[in-house]
């Protein structure tokens, strides 16, 4: 894993982020690789929002896995701020090399470093495997989470 570097995301990265994005069942439903404009456009809103971390690890120059990290401050739990790990995905590749760990850990170190008390993250009710990874991680299955579909 030395010759892994983790940074932040730029745009020559997209294609290679949103192949991965788009690389399972869900993320086939859901992304489109053809169209990369709207990933670029939001590319620039994350890129200027200091609470926002898109970031990519890198091997010989090829990404392979990808996350976002999302610093959100707030009054609940005695005004403690929080994060939210999204979009985790790693090059088929790659998988069960341990990346997936280096990047998890490089989201909890980050997240301490900018003063958080808690770390969450939801995933998929059909990722089994990803959750027995998380909770190998440490992180507990403790709520259950609601969306709505705007």
């Amino acid at each position: 894993m030395e010759d892994l570097a983790i940074r932040a995301a730029a745009a020559a990265d997209v294609p290679a982020i949103v192949a991965m994005l788009a690389d399972d069942p869900l993320g086939a439903q859901r992304e489109s690789p053809d169209d990369l404009a709207p990933y670029l456009t939001a590319l620039e809103r994350l890129s200027a929002d200091p609470h926002q971390h898109l970031v990519v690890a890198v091997r010989e120059d090829r990404v392979v896995g990808t996350l976002q990290l999302t610093i959100i401050p707030g009054l609940s739990r005695r005004g403690s701020t929080r994060s939210i790990i999204e979009g985790v995905r790693i090059h088929a590749d790659e998988r069960g090399s341990g990346l997936g760990t280096r990047l998890i850990e490089w989201a909890v170190d980050t997240s301490r470093r900018e003063g958080c008390q808690l770390v969450q993250l939801t995933s998929d009710r059909t990722r089994t495997d990803a959750h027995r990874f998380y909770e190998r991680l440490g992180f507990e299955a403790s709520h259950l989470g609601f969306k709505l579909q705007l």
